[in-house]
């Protein structure tokens, strides 16, 4: 049960945002165009210099920065309100 019922996602998904900024596993990239449509991690070969940061922090005070879709891609950041998620399945 997520702490913010009202904020689930269509996937039935709870609590994605307004923890940390999360590191995600695909390359950065400025568009979606070329994007694999399977969900699957963006990854070049060979690997980008540069990541993704989705998602916002409890340090974030716009509310634009809370979501999911927003993306940051700069590596050398380093920020009380960055860091990852740990998933599981049931």
């Amino acid at each position: 049960m997520g702490s913010k019922p009202q904020g689930v996602s269509p996937y039935g998904v709870l609590d994605m945002i307004g923890n940390v900024w999360e590191w995600a596993e695909d390359d950065w990239h400025d568009s979606y165009t070329g994007a694999p449509a399977n969900g699957s991690a963006w990854i070049d070969s060979p690997r980008g210099s540069s990541r993704v940061l989705r998602g916002g922090s409890w340090y974030d005070t716009y509310s634009e920065l809370l979501r999911a879709s927003v993306r940051y891609g700069d590596p050398s950041v380093r920020a009380d309100g960055i860091g990852f998620r740990c998933a599981g399945s049931q």
